[in-house]
């Protein structure tokens, strides 16, 4: 077993399932594979007994229904400190996120105890996405920095790596939140406890198979939840406990980000 996992909710994913298995199992470091399936209509969890039949770098973690995505990764969370993991991911299993990126993530990750993989850090980085997308988004990040504090140009971002310390610093059964919500408060209450958290730059590129998960209830939740957060933090906009530095060039070594995966046939 590596010490490295990526945890990848999936919800009818039978058609990108296979190729993100296989484009993390031909990375450069080696990683194990979760999917977390939430009773995929459409036969992903099948796929994935089958694919992890084949690797033993795969595992699958059936869910009885669709919960959402923060209780999916809270579940993948929870499976990977039981099997002590030092390094844990979450990934989009729509390609989205490029699995390319993982060792830069690993990279950032000796000297940081969260990484954040942003859109936005020295420009824009997205992929066929439409301007009231991108507005929203943008306008998303600046609304959490001015109640929270939080300095992160990409609050929002699901792309990350946690190291083992990161996870259990969190009390994953009082998370309350499931959607774009679930990434601000994850990193909210890593950043207010004084621990690590950097980012470094992504390429986003839009799901180009399946459909987005976005929804009116998942922008609500997460404009809400900014509010909750600054109370809890005593109404600071800074961490109850200052971080230690980042050792100088830390960031600057991590190489740019690999360009876009090829479209998912």
């Amino acid at each position: 077993m590596t010490d490295t996992l990526v945890i990848v909710p999936t919800y009818n994913e039978r058609n990108n399932l296979p190729l993100i298995a296989g484009r993390l199992l031909a990375l450069p470091v080696r990683v194990d594979l979760l999917v977390v399936d939430d009773n995929s209509p459409d036969g992903t969890g099948r796929i994935a007994d089958e694919l992890a039949a084949q690797h033993p770098e795969i595992h699958v973690l059936h869910r009885p229904q669709k919960e959402g995505l923060g209780r999916a990764y809270v579940a993948g969370f929870k499976w990977a400190l039981a099997r002590h993991y030092e390094f844990v991911f979450e990934m989009d299993g729509d390609f989205s996120h490029n699995p390319d990126d993982i060792p830069r993530f690993l990279a950032a990750a000796a000297h940081a105890d969260l990484v954040l993989g942003s859109r936005y850090l020295g420009g824009i980085r997205i992929m066929n996405w439409p301007l009231s997308r991108l507005m929203l988004s943008k306008a998303a990040a600046t609304y959490v920095r001015l109640i929270t504090g939080m300095p992160f140009t990409d609050p929002t971002s699901g792309y990350k790596c946690f190291r083992r310390r990161a996870l259990q610093a969190l009390d994953l059964d009082a998370v309350r939140s499931n959607g774009y919500s679930f990434q601000i408060e994850l990193t909210h209450k890593l950043w207010r406890q004084g621990l690590r958290v950097v980012e470094i730059p992504i390429v986003f590129t839009e799901r180009l198979q399946g459909h987005s998960k976005m929804s009116g209830h998942i922008i609500r939740e997460a404009f809400f939840m900014v509010w909750r957060l600054w109370l809890q933090n005593g109404m600071r906009r800074r961490p109850r406990v200052t971080p230690p530095p980042i050792p100088p060039g830390t960031i600057e070594t991590v190489p740019p980000p690999a360009p876009p995966p090829p479209p998912a046939l």
